[in-house]
């Protein structure tokens, strides 16, 4: 059975799109920690990160690597920060997070965004790509 992601990659189900490539998609998180908060993902369903074989891996780092500066120019925060927990969904996904404080990488506070801005914000990091 397809995944969440894989569903989200197939256009079965819509997100806020912030970049794309032939391999890999970056979209809003929709429970976000903060505003900006990034899910980069590889097209290929892979449960954990370390089972992606090495070039998909490097690629994929690449590739958040890429969205996490877009961020930067786009969120004001302190730092972009990068987790990768993996249980939620079973699908390889790094989180990049625009951190304030220690909260926003915590998991525990969501901040609530109105699908306008879910759209501005997306344009805005994709607008630094």
């Amino acid at each position: 059975m397809a995944t969440l992601f894989t569903k989200i990659i197939n256009g079965e189900i819509p997100s806020y799109k912030v970049a794309e490539t032939d391999d890999f998609l970056a979209f809003l998180d929709i429970n976000p920690n903060s505003k900006g908060h990034t899910l980069c993902i590889p097209k290929k369903e892979v449960d954990r990160i370390f089972d992606l074989d090495e070039a998909t891996y490097t690629s994929l780092m690449q590739f958040s690597r890429r969205v996490a500066l877009a961020i930067e120019k786009a969120i004001p925060c302190e730092r972009v920060g990068m987790s990768v927990i993996g249980l939620e969904v079973p699908h390889v996904h790094v989180h990049l997070i625009p951190l304030h404080t220690m909260e926003n990488a915590r998991f525990t506070y969501k901040e609530k965004l109105e699908p306008e801005e879910f759209k501005a914000i997306a344009n805005k990091i994709a607008s630094y790509l």
